[in-house]
């Protein structure tokens, strides 16, 4: 199911994106659900109380705050939507790109490049969606794109999931429980029953220890190091991934 929000001020612009995606839906029997925003103010709160939507129509020109202020903040709880601006001005095109905008959409809207438009941006949310993460956290929940994880570890009963832009999510619960979620997931080794490992992000291994990219080093207990350096090889080899002996 895609769950699909816009912000818009102009009412004429909000029926329009409605009526065409009714039309889309029924066009290409695709599941998804919408919601509106007539300000951005309203979107914010939802945003705050949880709202996670996977595709977001932000228009750039609204009274009170402008469309790349509003994403500025909704990245702050959401990385994974993606944003399409609307406007009729194109003066702001390169600045939407600074807060990973997924495409900018002029009006008036042509019913053809749109419904091209969520062809491609559907197809990205589906395949997202098959290849993520929900996190259920304090503040709601997060979904999380399994390429950027790290490498993930349990301290107490919080799970630390340590992405590739720096940020660490914790989410509650059970290190078992992630490991049969991600049994499925080939690029994943649990080389410690405290830790999971990405190994596209695996630098080098040692007899004692994993060196991540980011220089995070994971502990290996005594006697699985072999173990654990034939699977990274077996990894390695079967994405083709050149190896150096």
């Amino acid at each position: 199911m895609i769950k699909i929000a816009f912000c818009d001020d102009d009412l004429c612009t909000l029926n329009e994106i409605n009526g065409l995606l009714d039309l889309y839906r029924l066009e290409h029997q695709v599941e998804m659900v919408s919601v509106v925003f007539y300000s951005p103010l309203e979107l914010l709160a939802e945003i705050e109380k949880g709202l996670r939507p996977d595709i977001l129509f932000l228009d750039i020109i609204m009274p009170g705050e402008d469309g790349i202020s509003v994403a500025k903040e909704i990245r702050q709880y959401n990385e994974a939507v993606k944003i399409i601006f609307l406007t009729t001005s194109p003066e702001f095109a390169v600045e939407s790109y600074t807060v990973g905008a997924y495409f900018y959409q002029m009006k008036p809207i042509c019913t053809a490049t749109f419904f091209q438009l969520l062809d491609s941006v559907i197809a990205e949310c589906e395949e997202a969606q098959h290849c993520s993460l929900v996190l259920r956290r304090k503040n709601g929940v997060t979904r999380i794109q399994l390429e950027k994880l790290i490498y993930c570890e349990v301290i107490g009963r919080t799970l630390m999931f340590h992405l590739e832009n720096e940020k660490v999510l914790e989410s509650v619960g059970c290190m078992d429980e992630l490991c049969k979620k991600l049994v499925a997931y080939e690029n994943f080794v649990r080389p410690h029953r405290s830790f999971l490992v990405n190994m596209e992000y695996i630098s080098s291994i040692s007899n004692k220890t994993i060196k991540m990219d980011n220089q995070a080093e994971i502990p290996i207990p005594h006697g699985r190091c072999t173990q654990i350096k034939n699977q990274f090889l077996a990894y390695a080899s079967k994405r083709k991934q050149v190896l150096m002996l």
